[in-house]
């Protein structure tokens, strides 16, 4: 019996959801902290000659709006010194025409509504004001990396690449992203299309960068990279197995198992531990305890303060970010086309495709940042309604269970947004300067349907142990039972896995 294949053609209807590049422009505004946010805007204004600040005497310097004009003019001047080269027949020179009066026909009639008076990024004279809070050295672990990318022969795209996974990096100077999720950020974010193959080339490089161990995705390949730069001698290789093969056995420090594994006698096995030893865990710490990332420079996003009866209030800090608005050198550009539509030559059909591109640009720039003060501000606002009590006390222990669904519920926008706004952004209050992260933490329910904090559980764990005899450590069922009576009746494998994420170890390696 044969079969015979047969070849159909089906015609299916799916609905794919793509971002629009506004909406990119406001996702990519919205996770910038402040500080970037004030380089963008500055680059922003340097660049299109439609968006200026509201006066010369603002935080930018008043050539903005110089510059705009000599920008234009530069670029008719260029088309002018073309026309010969590029529209060399009569037929050529209106077909352009016919195209560039169909693209002007297609210009909305919304240019009335044209916006003059932009976004006040500012939130007062008080934010004005604010000083930067700046820990030890100027130069960043953000810096000291740039610096020897800029050293480093690389194309445009794997610039772009590794510029992002740079900024990817955690304050330990590792790597938490895979490549496949690095990809669609910077396609999403960005624009760029790679292949994880690209990233993995990039991050390669990456790790050939100071401190060794730079880049890596785990511990494991942090070590790893380290110790391949070592001098060639009979430690190395020793040291490349343990780490590769016996990973598990050394990090709960079994070496009398890795002893035997290796097959070395007590004083070349008591050696290898040492040389381990030195190994750094965090690289990126080590271009200075004041140089990392994330604690170097902080500017907080937000300024919250509570009074003495208990009132919490919040300002933005609107650093030094000027009041934005659209040229009106531009806008009656604009105007001047309508009223002139026939009589207007093909050059001056060029120049007001380049205004209206120009305008529409820093529409969509000035609605960005409005769009970002205000989703900033609505969901600050959740976060101090809902952990109030913290921002009256400052007693961590007052944090409610609080996860990114509960505020995207009540602020009625997507939990993506609200990842993104508590990414990389801090709240100075009247008890400290917190990553907005700090405010964040899951729920544990009881047996008899009590939701409990397992930031107040991890806090209460942390101080049982650190109170413990040392010489008699508790075991997880003893401090399981500990916790039961302080009013915390969780699980002993709950009880394991908040010591782990505590880096607490064992009760044996916290015997001394």
């Amino acid at each position: 019996m044969s079969q015979k294949l047969i070849q159909t053609q089906e015609q299916k209807l799916q609905q794919v959801q793509r971002l629009s590049q506004q909406q990119m422009l406001q996702v990519h505004l919205l996770e910038m902290p402040l500080t970037e946010l004030e380089q963008n805007v500055n680059a922003e204004l340097d660049d299109n000659p439609a968006l200026e600040t509201s006066s010369p005497d603002d935080v930018f310097d008043g050539n903005h709006v110089e510059g705009s004009e000599s920008t234009y003019g530069d670029d008719q001047r260029t088309t002018d010194s073309t026309d010969n080269d590029e529209f060399a027949s009569q037929n050529e020179r209106e077909e352009r025409d016919d195209a560039l009066t169909a693209a002007l026909e297609r210009i909305g009639g919304g240019d009335d509504d044209m916006p003059t008076a932009g976004y006040t990024g500012g939130s007062g004279a008080d934010s004005a004001d604010y000083e930067e809070m700046v820990y030890g050295d100027t130069t960043s672990f953000y810096d000291k990396l740039k610096e020897q990318m800029g050293e480093t022969e690389l194309t445009d795209k794997d610039e772009q690449i590794m510029e992002y996974v740079i900024g990817s990096l955690d304050s330990d100077g590792l790597l938490r992203k895979d490549s496949e999720s690095i990809c669609d950020e910077l396609a999403i974010y960005h624009g760029l299309d790679c292949t994880t193959a690209d990233v993995d080339r990039v991050v390669g490089i990456l790790q050939t960068f100071d401190p060794a161990g730079i880049g890596a995705h785990s511990l494991q390949e942090c070590l790893l990279l380290q110790i391949k730069r070592r001098p060639n001698d009979n430690l190395k290789p020793l040291m490349q197995k343990v780490v590769s093969e016996h990973f598990d056995e050394f990090t709960k420090k079994h070496f009398d198992k890795i002893r035997s594994a290796l097959g070395v006698d007590a004083d070349t096995a008591e050696r290898v531990q040492a040389e381990l030893r030195r190994l750094n865990p965090k690289p990126g710490s080590s271009l200075g305890e004041t140089e990392g990332r994330n604690i170097q420079q902080i500017t907080p996003d937000f300024i919250v303060d509570t009074d003495d009866n208990g009132n919490v209030t919040f300002t933005l800090n609107g650093g030094n970010i000027p009041e934005l608005k659209v040229s009106p050198s531009f806008t009656e550009m604009m105007e001047a086309y309508k009223n002139n539509k026939a009589s207007m030559s093909r050059r001056d059909k060029e120049a007001l495709l380049y205004a209206k591109e120009k305008v529409e640009r820093a529409r969509g720039y000035i609605e960005a940042i409005k769009v970002r003060r205000h989703t900033l501000t609505v969901t600050m606002q959740a976060i101090i309604d809902w952990q109030k009590r913290f921002f009256q006390d400052g007693d961590e222990a007052d944090l409610k269970p609080m996860i990114l669904k509960n505020i995207a519920d009540k602020t009625g926008l997507d939990i993506s947004t609200i990842s993104r706004v508590s990414n990389i952004k801090y709240a100075q209050t009247n008890w400290g300067t917190f990553p907005l992260r700090f405010f964040f933490s899951d729920g544990y329910t009881t047996g008899e349907g009590e939701e409990l904090s397992t930031r107040k559980i991890k806090l209460a764990l942390k101080d049982l142990i650190g109170k413990e005899d040392k010489k008699k450590p508790m075991s997880d069922d003893a401090l399981t039972k500990a916790l039961a009576k302080l009013g915390y009746p969780i699980a002993r494998r709950t009880v394991a896995k908040y010591r782990e994420q505590l880096g607490l170890p064992v009760a044996r390696l916290r015997k001394s």
